[in-house]
């Protein structure tokens, strides 16, 4: 059975980090079509603030998922600190203290994550928020576990899943955030924290491929 070592998380976790940074503009430039348009800003500073604190040394994943949750929450402010940080945080709880992540396990820490987020925020899915993307790659992770799935082929049904998340989110009204107040004009633009979320959990993915073991 397919697993990643805790220890290696120094990997997955700088792949989050190069995503973030990458798409910088990318999510500003979204987030500014209905939005402050500093989504973008905010986001690759709190990843890099993390990144620098790691420095070189190795790191367990969930070790690192709570440091990281730890930066965001009390170094970026706004709305997106508290999310990614309770997200990240309540992950790494949920698989705190193992030596090997498997899909299973993998799958238990995204829903805690998601769990841990429907207890500081009202959005559900279809309100055009990051819920539309991390909801769907959850339950994708769900059904590859109890179907038997291969860890590597279920993420990459999850980035697949994560990413039509995304995209769902143009044709949504947002309910929640400065977005909101634009009502149907909100309308036909993406969602910059699904956007966010999407690249978050596909660097995270492929970073755990790369360390993957038979």
């Amino acid at each position: 059975m397919s697993k990643v070592k805790n220890s290696d998380g120094r990997r997955i976790l700088l792949s989050m980090v190069k995503g973030v940074q990458e798409n910088r503009q990318y999510l500003s430039d979204v987030d500014g079509l209905i939005g402050d348009g500093d989504h973008g800003i905010n986001m690759a500073k709190g990843f890099t603030m993390y990144g620098e604190q790691l420095g070189d040394g190795e790191v367990d994943f969930t070790d690192g998922l709570f440091d990281l949750g730890s930066v965001l929450l009390n170094k970026i402010g706004g709305s997106m600190g508290p999310i990614y940080g309770t997200v990240f945080m309540e992950m790494s709880g949920k698989g705190e203290g193992s030596g090997d992540i498997t899909l299973e396990l993998f799958s238990r820490m995204l829903s805690a994550g998601l769990e841990g987020l429907y207890g500081i925020v009202d959005a559900r899915p279809g309100d055009k928020t990051l819920v539309d993307c991390l909801y769907p790659a959850c339950e994708s992770l769900k059904a590859s576990a109890a179907a038997g799935a291969g860890f590597a082929e279920a993420l990459e049904e999850m980035k697949e899943k994560a990413e039509e998340g995304k995209e769902s989110t143009k044709d949504m009204v947002a309910k929640y955030g400065r977005a909101a107040r634009l009502g149907e004009r909100s309308r036909g633009v993406l969602d910059a924290g699904a956007a966010s979320c999407c690249i978050i959990l596909k660097a995270m993915a492929d970073g755990m491929k790369a360390v993957m073991e038979d």
